[in-house]
Order: C-alpha cells, then sequence, then structure tokens
C-alpha cells in the first residue's frame, strides 16, 4: 500500500501563486484546493448553483464547507466576469471549456513549480486546508466539513499536528438535545443506505447496533420485529423503509448487506457509516445511544412517567423501576434524560414537574426572599414555599445554618441579621450584665 505523504505547502509561496494567477484557471483551482479543501473531481465539476454566496458556502452532494469572504468576494467578481453560458466555475483560458482533471492537475503543477513548490501536488493542497482547520477547530466540525470520517483524521494527520493526536470523544456537559426536524431530513436524504437503515432501527425501534447488524428477514414479520429476547413494535415509517429495502434485495438472510461482499455488515463499519452521516448533517454530538435513550422516552415510558408525576405531584427511582419494570439503571436514565429536556426537576430523591416546584439553584434565594419578607418561617412554609416535601427542607435549612445565611430558634428560622418579634422589647427588660441570647446557630 502507498504510504500517505502529506507535503504541506510554504505559505508565502502560496499568497505569491495566488497573486499570480489573479483570474485565471490556474488560480481558480488553487483557491478552491487550498482555501476550501476541494479534491480535483470537486474542482473539475463545481458549477456556479453550487456556491451560495448568501450564507458563504460551497455546497457539494456530500456536505457543505464555509468560504471565507475573500474567496467568495473572488469567486463573485469570477461570475461577474462570465458570459454565463457555462455553469461550470473551472473553465479553460483558452476556449472557455471545462477542464478535465488531468488538465486541473497540470495548471496546478506549473503554478507550483513556478514557486518552488516543486514537492507539493494538488492533493497537499487539500490537506494543508484539513489541517489547517484541525489547528482551530474539532475534529466534528472539520470532519463534517471536509467528509473526512474521524478515524481518518487520526490516522493521515495526527502526526503533523502539535498534540500529535485528534480526540473524537464527544464531550458535552448534559445529553444532546436532538433536533427532530434536522434528523428527519437526514433520515429522507439517506433513505435505504445502510446509515439510513440503522438510524430508522435505532431511532424509531430502539435497536442495539448489534442487534442490527445480526437482522435477518426471518425476524421481521409484519409491523413487528421478533428478536431472541423481545419483540419490538414498528412504526409506519421504518415498516415502509424496510419493504423497499426487500423491494430491492429480497427477503432471505440478513437485512443489511455490503453491496460487494453480499456478507452482513461488520459492526465497526456500520458505525462509521452512522457516524458520516451525522457528521454530515450537522448532528455531530448525537450518538446512536442518544436515540435509542429518546426511542425509550418516546415508546411509553415518557407518558407513563409524566402522569405518575401528575397524578402523585412526584416520583422516584424506585417508583419508576415497578411502573416500567425496569432496572434501576434503565430508571435513573430515563427520569435524567427528562430533566435534561426540561420536563422534570429533581430535587434530592425526587422528581417533581417544572412548574410545580423551585428549583434547587433558586431555592435559597426563594428562603431568604420569604423571611425577609415575613420575619421568621417553619420547616413547614419553606416546604409550602419551594414545592418540595418537609423532610426534603432539612438538608437546605442545615446547610444555610453552616454557611450563616439565617438562624434557628427552636423550630422558626429567621435572617441572620434580624430578631424575632418580640424580642425588641425583650432586650429592653434585660438588665446589664444578665440574660443571654437563646438563638440557635
Amino acid at each position: 500500500m502507498q504510504e500517505y505523504v502529506v507535503n504541506r505547502p510554504d505559505e508565502g509561496a502560496m499568497e505569491q501563486a495566488l497573486r499570480e494567477n489573479p483570474g485565471n484557471a490556474a488560480g481558480t483551482v488553487l483557491r478552491l484546493a487550498w482555501q476550501a479543501g476541494l479534491l480535483r473531481d470537486e474542482i473539475q465539476h463545481l458549477t456556479w448553483e453550487q456556491v451560495d454566496f448568501l450564507d458563504g458556502c460551497l455546497v457539494l452532494p456530500d456536505r457543505k464547507v464555509p468560504i471565507s469572504r475573500e474567496l467568495s468576494d473572488w469567486l463573485l467578481a469570477l461570475r461577474d466576469g462570465r458570459d454565463r453560458s457555462q455553469e461550470a466555475v473551472v473553465l479553460s483560458d483558452r476556449d472557455r471549456k471545462p477542464l478535465t482533471p488531468q488538465s486541473i492537475s497540470r495548471l496546478a503543477r506549473t503554478a507550483l513549480d513556478k514557486q518552488g513548490q516543486t514537492e507539493v501536488r494538488l492533493i497537499d493542497l487539500r490537506h494543508d486546508f484539513v489541517l489547517r482547520q484541525l489547528e482551530e477547530h474539532d475534529w466534528q466540525y472539520v470532519s463534517r466539513i471536509t467528509g473526512v470520517e474521524a478515524a481518518g483524521l487520526n490516522v493521515h494527520f495526527a502526526e503533523h499536528l502539535e498534540e500529535r493526536k485528534i480526540s473524537t470523544r464527544i464531550c458535552r456537559e448534559k445529553s444532546a438535545q436532538i433536533d427532530e426536524f434536522a434528523l428527519w431530513k437526514l433520515l429522507r436524504s439517506e433513505g435505504v443506505s445502510p446509515a439510513g437503515i440503522a438510524l430508522w432501527l435505532t431511532w424509531q425501534a430502539g435497536l442495539h447496533l448489534e442487534e442490527i447488524v445480526a437482522l435477518t428477514w426471518d425476524q421481521v414479520r409484519g409491523d413487528k420485529l421478533c428478536l431472541p429476547n423481545r419483540e419490538v413494535s414498528l412504526t409506519g415509517g421504518t415498516r415502509k423503509v424496510l419493504e423497499e429495502v426487500a423491494q430491492k434485495g429480497g427477503r432471505e438472510g440478513f437485512v443489511l448487506t455490503a453491496p460487494r461482499s453480499g456478507q452482513p455488515y461488520d459492526r465497526t463499519r456500520l458505525s462509521k457509516l452512522v457516524r458520516a452521516a451525522l457528521i454530515r448533517a450537522g448532528l455531530d454530538d448525537l450518538t446512536l445511544r442518544d436515540l435509542r435513550v429518546d426511542c425509550a422516552l418516546r415508546s411509553g415510558g415518557e407518558g407513563q412517567i409524566l402522569s405518575q408525576v401528575r397524578r402523585q405531584g412526584w416520583t422516584t427511582r424506585n417508583e419508576i423501576v415497578s411502573l416500567l419494570k425496569v432496572s434501576r439503571t434503565t430508571a435513573y436514565n430515563r427520569l435524567k434524560q427528562l430533566v435534561n429536556r426540561g420536563r422534570l426537576t429533581q430535587v434530592g430523591a425526587r422528581y417533581y414537574l417544572p412548574e410545580s416546584v423551585v428549583p434547587p439553584e433558586k431555592q435559597e434565594a426563594a428562603v431568604l426572599e420569604y423571611l425577609e419578607r415575613e420575619g421568621f418561617a417553619y420547616r413547614q412554609d419553606v416546604a409550602r414555599l419551594l414545592g418540595i416535601g418537609v423532610s426534603q427542607c432539612r438538608p437546605l435549612l442545615q446547610r444555610m445554618l453552616a454557611q450563616g445565611s439565617i438562624l434557628q430558634d427552636r423550630q422558626r428560622y429567621i435572617l441572620y441579621n434580624k430578631k424575632l418579634p418580640g424580642e425588641e422589647e425583650a432586650d429592653l427588660a434585660i438588665p446589664a450584665g444578665g440574660g443571654g441570647d437563646k438563638r440557635k446557630v
């Protein structure tokens, strides 16, 4: 196998080459390769219809490539100088006809050699674009605009970066928010591709990747899938997609098979195809696990959980375990997902409707405002104020006592710098040197 070599061009030499080729075919080729990272075939077939001047990007079949204002203005001037008889962006300087791939390479070679860049190839200009993007952006963004999978970025480009490694982990502070419009758009565009089918079966049927690659037509029975350990109902859209697949390849063997070998997809390969599809659609932070969790919530868990909370006022993980007949981990994940989506608010071990309680981060301020207004409060008052159980007030009040923001007198709580009603008169009746403060810290 030929070694993957990256020869980075000299920036000064490239700028000089662009100045010496201000509006000809060579300058167009160099700009599209170095400033937009296009492949030779993409340069050859690029049309003006694919240049979106309003949004500042090139709309390719598999991705959108943002372009700088400088490149956008240059392309606009190039287009306005044409007679519009040709849709192709790159045309021959002599006869104004589209160029062949060989002609594109020859023009680039001549322009680069003139600047002393004899080791730099046309593909190296794209490689340099990828590296410059990796130096400024995360791998998900770079993968989306270049079409290079995460594994390819790591294998071919990491050694040219200071960190020597490209992290492909999705780092986020909370669960991903699913853009259903973008996801439906992706499903329509993918159709019955392997990635499209995998996304349908994950998001609409809740299947794991291992179950998808092992799925056979014998397990597809009408509007349900009969898996070894359970039965899964199919939505109308998922059933329609599977019927389209069956019409093309028949109803024998595995549902998903590689086009060349006819063998079932390898789990890793299918995962990469799905990942690339999500990145192309701008859904970088979504994982298949996110789609499975969302499916579980939509398929019954969410409605039952919310009904339980409305009926009782709150719920706990143990109650959801009994309600849905799931494990404690599954119950926790479903409740956490509802919290992340703003459907529930967690206070301690209980979960409430958001509109019925004061969220934990605002509880202390609410208690202080109440005490300022009313003078004192019992624990029952605090519970009523916050919309939570009396026993749940204890940790909050203990924390505020420890911070010194409130004081306690028997069963009542007051602000640190306030006195209980009647204490002013009591202070006047206390002889000098006698009595003491009865309040407890």
